[in-house]
């Protein structure tokens, strides 16, 4: 069962150059569980990740990992903290065998899963270490881009749109590894469009739009809310 806020962001204020693009954001992410964030594109889903993370020019307010301000804290000692980051764009090294990408990034924190661990949870990857990067279909992308970031020891993860253009059965199969990682208690923070796979997989939804977080459901609140998110997010 969740407890303790792992991540509380109050009052985050975020700048790309002139550019006012979060206004006054408040969340939290409390330890063990996955929580999304839904809204529009341009709503600021992903610049709160990359704020989370110090990748935003300037920030003000304040954003807490288990009581520690990231606010004014090195881009590398962040990660040091125990949150990886997956972006979008996935983050492999394209031109590396899955196993060099496996075995390249450094560790942060004790704890990082093993390559059997690994196998088990995207078996997909199992017997595909000499496969270069670029070989992979876009999910086993999407799958080696979250393992390599469970190598490190990790707990807190940022996923930015991990099923976007992703057939179906990948989809299921993301699932299925968010789930199991939320049984080994790995606390997720996630940017999804897809809603109908979010409501499987997420304890609580954070709306936002243009730059606010408008709303907080409970993920067993959803049916009763169902219209007032169609209307949140245009589906």
């Amino acid at each position: 069962m969740p407890d303790a806020a792992m991540l509380e962001i109050v009052d985050l204020h975020a700048f790309y150059g002139e550019s006012h693009v979060l206004h006054g954001i408040g969340l939290e992410v409390r330890q063990g569980e996955v929580v999304t964030l839904l809204g529009r594109n341009g709503a600021g889903k992903t610049t709160t990740l990359r704020a989370v993370m110090g990748i935003v020019g300037k920030r003000t307010g304040s954003i807490r990992l288990r009581g520690t301000e990231l606010i004014g804290m090195a881009q590398h000692r962040v990660a040091r903290l125990g949150i990886g980051y997956v972006p979008e764009e996935r983050g492999i090294f394209s031109s590396l065998s899955v196993d060099e990408n496996l075995t390249l990034p450094p560790v942060v924190k004790p704890g990082g899963m093993t390559l059997a661990q690994i196998h088990e949870l995207f078996p997909n990857l199992a017997g595909r270490g000499s496969t270069q990067g670029t070989r992979l279909s876009g999910g086993e992308q999407q799958m080696l881009a979250v393992a390599r970031i469970l190598r490190t020891g990790a707990d807190l993860i940022l996923l930015d749109e991990p099923t976007e253009g992703l057939a179906p059965v990948i989809i299921e199969q993301i699932g299925r590894a968010v789930r199991a990682l939320k049984r080994r208690g790995f606390t997720i923070l996630m940017v999804e469009q897809n809603f109908r796979f979010a409501a499987t997989i997420a304890d609580r939804h954070y709306v936002m739009e243009e730059g606010h977080v408008v709303d907080m459901i409970p993920n067993d609140r959803l049916a009763e809310n169902t219209g007032k998110l169609h209307a949140y997010l245009g589906v």
